[in-house]
């Protein structure tokens, strides 16, 4: 049996490698002058940005400079564990804050010399010092200090052992991750984002950027959420939608977000069932301009074989170790949250229910 999936959306994305993070004021992806804005696009609310959480209280330890240079051995290459948007990322040892003060070790991350991290930076400390979540990972403390005109930004995370979920699909690690296992961290994901969208009361957050990348994985293989310098509150009550700047990673993007910058949780489904794809294949989402029809689409055609057929666009490291039933679920799932419509994807509760459902099917179904 063979699903296949072809998704189209409007916008005016060029032509560009999965992965490739933009912020703009349209639909142009950052290809156009920085600061351009569109005057053309109707405007109901312009979101403020970083979400109100000032009925939370915070526990976030406050780092030196001096303390950091020394956890990480002044940021040396061979401490370097990743690299993103933000900045540099490095493995670090602190001494812990409660008894019994243990060293232990950390993820220091480093902002860049960029004018996007100032804003992303403030939003990590006031979210993620006041969110806590099992499936969120832990920011323990910031950094920031001014020595003349260099600012320097930087943010103290828990250490992530397995690091990101796109670094062992990507085909750069050496550990296979089983189809069980990724159906755990898609439901780790789900739980997430689920939280995010309705458990926070009188607030909705939006994560904006979800993708493989930002998923990480303890020694566990649990997965957390990571790099929420993007989030936003969602709409107030009476609202539809948030208006903002366009942001994200091209290729997980809603295609009604890229073309009109219209903010729904329904944007964090759209990106899940890419993820959801991505768990399947193993690739990233390509996006290519149609130069042929001239109509400014992007597509991307997935498609999956559930019989144990070989078929190149399964990832070959499953082999034959997934139930018909259970990959049918994941695929049918996806189809849902890829819906054009966004008024008619699912919600993450109900996400939530069907990939407990492809786990059910998984484990009662031998290989």
């Amino acid at each position: 049996m063979v699903f296949c999936m072809r998704l189209w959306s409007s916008g005016d994305a060029q032509e560009t490698q999965s992965g490739e993070n933009y912020v703009t004021a349209h639909s142009h992806f950052d290809q156009g002058p920085p600061g351009a804005a569109s005057t053309s696009r109707s405007v109901d609310y312009i979101s403020s940005g970083v979400p109100n959480l000032n009925g939370r209280s915070t526990t976030l330890r406050e780092f030196k400079l001096a303390e950091l240079n020394e956890a990480t051995k002044n940021f040396d290459q061979s401490t370097k564990i990743g690299q993103g948007g933000f900045g540099s990322v490095h493995l670090g040892v602190i001494k812990g804050s409660e008894p019994p003060f243990d060293y232990i070790q950390v993820a220091v991350k480093r902002g860049k010399n960029d004018p996007n991290v100032p804003r992303q930076w403030q939003t990590e400390v006031d979210c993620l010092g006041k969110i806590q979540h099992p499936n969120l990972v832990k920011l323990i403390g910031y950094c920031y200090e001014q020595h003349g005109n260099e600012s320097h930004r930087l943010l103290v995370y828990e250490y992530m052992a397995n690091g990101s979920l796109d670094h062992h699909l990507s085909g750069k690690s050496k550990q296979h991750i089983s189809w069980p296992v990724r159906l755990n961290i898609a439901r780790d994901a789900a739980i997430c984002l689920k939280y995010l969208h309705e458990g926070m009361r009188d607030n909705q957050i939006i994560f904006r950027d979800f993708k493989p990348s930002n998923v990480l994985l303890d020694e566990n293989w649990n997965a957390k959420l990571s790099d929420c310098g993007f989030v936003r509150e969602g709409p107030q009550e009476g609202r539809s939608h948030v208006s903002t700047l366009v942001v994200g990673t091209t290729g997980y993007a809603a295609p009604e977000y890229i073309q009109t910058g219209r903010l729904t949780y329904k944007i964090d489904v759209w990106s899940y069932g890419i993820f959801l794809q991505q768990l399947i294949t193993g690739r990233p989402p390509a996006v290519q301009k149609n130069s042929e029809i001239k109509s400014k689409c992007t597509g991307w055609v997935c498609c999956c074989t559930c019989a144990g057929k070989p078929n190149t666009t399964v990832d070959p490291k499953l082999g034959n170790e997934y139930s018909e039933r259970s990959m049918q679920k994941i695929s049918f799932v996806a189809e849902k949250c890829l819906v054009r419509d966004p008024n008619l994807r699912p919600t993450m509760s109900e996400v939530l229910v069907m990939v407990t459902e492809a786990i059910a099917l998984q484990t009662q179904q031998p290989l």
